[in-house]
């Protein structure tokens, strides 16, 4: 699954960009934004998206959160 992909399931598990965007604190048009231009959500909503929708930050941001490290005990999560 690319960012993307992740960014798009948190969107339909929260309900809509509308019940995303409101969650997060952020308008609506911030979240059709990340889906129509950057592909990705930013950095500060990542943790918070993954508690609310169950996408796994590793999955959001592999950027930031790569998988190896995890796998190694570096991050827990």
């Amino acid at each position: 699954m690319t960012p993307f992909e992740a960014l798009e399931a948190a969107v339909e598990r929260a309900g809509s960009q509308s019940a995303l965007a409101r969650k997060l604190g952020v308008s609506q048009t911030a979240v059709w934004k990340w889906l129509q231009s950057s592909k990705r959500i930013p950095a500060e909503h990542v943790l918070k998206t993954e508690k609310m929708t169950g996408i796994s930050r590793h999955l959001l941001r592999p950027d930031i959160y790569p998988m190896d490290l995890c796998e190694k005990g570096a991050i827990s999560s």
